[in-house]
């Protein structure tokens, strides 16, 4: 399940992507046209720019922007950064130690397939999908 920080993060960098001419945006003003409190968005921009997907500009004129263009962002990255991994079960996270029923689970691949689907769809997907 993708939770609120995930979902609001992708608000947050669908809002900067819909305004590329206006420079460095007020969190402020992004929280106002997004209905989500200027704390949280405090919260998410802090693993947005860590992450390297937005900047921050302190200071009269201040906010922040996007990093790259907005069809160079996929969903996938943005989720993953803020949830972690997209895995869909436990075995197939990236930090997950081997299964010792790996060889011989029959549902393995079943949960294979369905994560590369996840991974798929959500990579497929660019911001300017959304705006």
């Amino acid at each position: 399940m993708i939770s609120t920080k995930g979902r609001y993060a992708l608000r947050l960098m669908l809002d900067l992507a819909a305004h590329p001419d206006e420079g460095p945006i007020p969190l402020k003003d992004i929280a106002e046209r997004q209905e989500v409190s200027k704390k949280y968005l405090e919260i998410l921009v802090k693993d947005l720019v860590k992450g390297k997907l937005i900047k921050g500009a302190s200071g009269k004129g201040g906010g922040y922007s996007l990093c790259r263009a907005p069809e160079e962002y996929s969903v996938g990255e943005i989720l993953e950064l803020m949830e972690g991994p997209l895995a869909t079960v436990a075995c197939l996270a990236p930090d997950a130690e081997h299964c010792p029923r790996a060889d011989q689970c029959k549902t393995l691949p079943l949960w294979q397939e369905y994560g590369a689907l996840v991974h798929d769809f959500f990579y497929s997907k660019k911001l300017t999908d959304y705006i």
